[in-house]
């Protein structure tokens, strides 16, 4: 909800039922709705910034360490990058990263086609409006497909397509069962994804920014809970949060099970064809340990209590 506020626009952004953000909205650039969600494309104190359905999904500063953080780790953790496969991410940041980075083929699917040509008509970063309306051409390496994200992994599992990285950049699973969304944060359909890896694949997904930062214990769990279902479906899971960027928690996942996983990561990065601007060797380290919630031997809970 946009409000007024000292004769200034402010974003409602709901955190909980008893918290939430206020974002102040300098110039408007965009809004409208489409038949998914409500966009809003303005300018704040993080320079241009898109929101949908009132949730800041990325701005012009601080973008680029986002993206890197849902694609880099899992470049490093993969065996190889030839394929790669993002679902979500319409303003098409990490489709750019991924060819930037060597890869072959990559397929792009959003279930929006207004939000993809809102962000490239309107943010500084990510697709132009020339590179979407290409990609939408399958006129290069990226392929942008529209639809839903579940159905084209079913129908690229049927088909034998495989893909050596699966990014998804998706809005916030959300408590509300009915999200239609939270189907693509579900364990089957990260086991579909799983079955949908080449050998030495990697998947990538973030995980709710605003719970991470209210550590109370029914939010934690918003942490805790993609991290078990991680550890039932892949043989190796690794956690990453940048320390360049607080929207940026990702969880990994590989069918196999690797020794050492971050020290595979550590050397990998120096092989690594493209060159991160927000990742190096120390950040990698620190950003992959474990937070005290996640450390917790049972998977069972976070090590927080209500105040009384």
């Amino acid at each position: 909800m946009v409000i007024d506020v000292t004769d200034a626009r402010w974003l409602r952004e709901p955190i909980r039922d008893d918290v939430m953000d206020l974002w102040w909205l300098g110039e408007v650039l965009h809004e409208s709705r489409t038949p998914y969600q409500h966009l809003l494309v303005a300018r704040t104190r993080l320079g241009t910034t898109l929101f949908c359905d009132h949730n800041p999904q990325s701005a012009e500063c601080g973008q680029l360490a986002f993206h890197e953080a849902e694609l880099v780790p899992a470049m490093l953790l993969a065996e190889r990058v030839r394929s790669v496969l993002v679902i979500g991410c319409s303003e098409g940041t990490v489709c750019q990263l991924a060819e930037e980075a060597g890869a072959e083929r990559i397929d792009h699917v959003d279930i929006d086609p207004d939000c993809v040509r809102v962000c490239a008509r309107h943010l500084p970063y990510g697709y132009t409006p020339e590179e979407a309306e290409a990609a939408e051409r399958g006129a290069g390496p990226v392929r942008l497909h529209y639809g839903d994200g579940d159905r084209f992994v079913q129908q690229a599992l049927r088909s034998g397509t495989r893909y050596d990285l699966v990014v998804l950049d998706l809005p916030e699973e959300q408590d509300d069962p009915g999200a239609q969304h939270n189907v693509l944060y579900g364990s089957e359909f990260l086991t579909s994804c799983r079955e949908l890896l080449a050998p030495g694949g990697v998947v990538s997904t973030h995980v709710s920014r605003p719970y991470l930062s209210v550590p109370m214990p029914d939010s934690t769990e918003s942490l805790a809970r993609p991290w078990r279902r991680f550890g039932e479906i892949f043989g190796t899971r690794v956690y990453f949060r940048s320390d360049e960027q607080p929207w940026a928690a990702i969880m990994l996942g590989r069918a196999e099970a690797v020794d050492d996983p971050v020290q595979h990561m550590r050397e990998t990065l120096a092989e690594l064809p493209y060159r991160p601007r927000t990742l190096d060797a120390p950040a990698l380290l620190s950003a992959t340990r474990l937070p005290a919630v996640l450390r917790d031997t049972e998977g069972q809970g976070p090590p927080y209590r209500a105040a009384s």
